[in-house]
């Protein structure tokens, strides 16, 4: 059977058996690899630390019929246990590897895997609040999948802006004469964020207050369960509360 390494960043396990594992990887070259992890449960397994969520490994896997199986796992950033000990990280990160696993298919998405895996080591440091790592990589997340929103120009007739009217249907703000009827506005506070979030401009974004985040949240929340056509069952547990720093 061919056998080929990869990295691989655990997004969700699943048991199998009495001591087995089913492991849904985001991989650095194969995309999304669903594998058998053998006797991974047992008390004596040599790599079953290295095979939980949130972890980044070294794998070498054999391909089988339905699917792959791991035979060897070198942890390379074990952001895990971090994450788990703080709620709001925690509960971050479990929406990001669920859209992760949504948005991503067999294919390779190197883009994709950077961006999820440098989310996580955002979190596991603590370096900005959780709710604003989550936002931004929901919304970068979605541009590499082709769903990048304009928070400047109208999304539906590119007319120059800023404008104010926020539909997510449409693919962000959008003109006063694109937009539907009764369509909510958003402060330019509220759009300055996403928009920073969206870039990468940190200054600004952690220098935003709590209303102003929780109002970009609601709209990266929208915006993202819009374009999956289905809902993140991991968001509702969500915690907007401010870390301790």
């Amino acid at each position: 059977m061919p056998v080929y390494r990869d990295e691989g960043v655990v997004l969700r396990t699943h048991k199998l058996g009495e001591a087995d594992r089913i492991v849904t990887l985001l991989t650095r070259s194969h995309g999304k690899v669903r594998a058998v992890a053998k006797g991974v449960r047992r008390t004596g397994s040599k790599f079953g630390a290295r095979l939980e969520p949130f972890m980044v490994a070294d794998l070498q896997l054999y391909e089988g019929r339905s699917l792959d199986v791991i035979n060897q796992a070198e942890t390379l950033a074990s952001y895990g246990a971090l994450i788990a000990a703080d709620y709001s990280a925690y509960t971050a990160a479990t929406v990001m590897v669920e859209t992760a696993d949504k948005l991503t298919e067999s294919e390779g998405s190197l883009q994709q895997y950077l961006l999820l895996v440098g989310a996580l080591r955002a979190l596991s440091r603590h370096d900005h609040d959780s709710s604003l790592t989550l936002d931004s990589y929901l919304l970068r997340a979605l541009s590499l999948a082709g769903w990048a929103p304009s928070f400047f120009d109208c999304a539906r007739c590119q007319a120059p802006g800023p404008h104010s009217h926020m539909v997510v249907q449409l693919g962000g703000v959008v003109c006063d004469q694109c937009a539907p009827p009764g369509s909510p506005r958003l402060d330019a506070q509220t759009i300055g964020l996403l928009s920073s979030l969206l870039t990468g401009d940190w200054d600004h974004a952690d220098a935003s207050d709590e209303d102003t985040r929780s109002r970009a949240s609601g709209v990266a929340a929208a915006y993202t369960q819009w374009h999956l056509e289905r809902g993140l069952k991991s968001l509702v547990h969500v915690s907007r509360e401010k870390a301790d720093t």
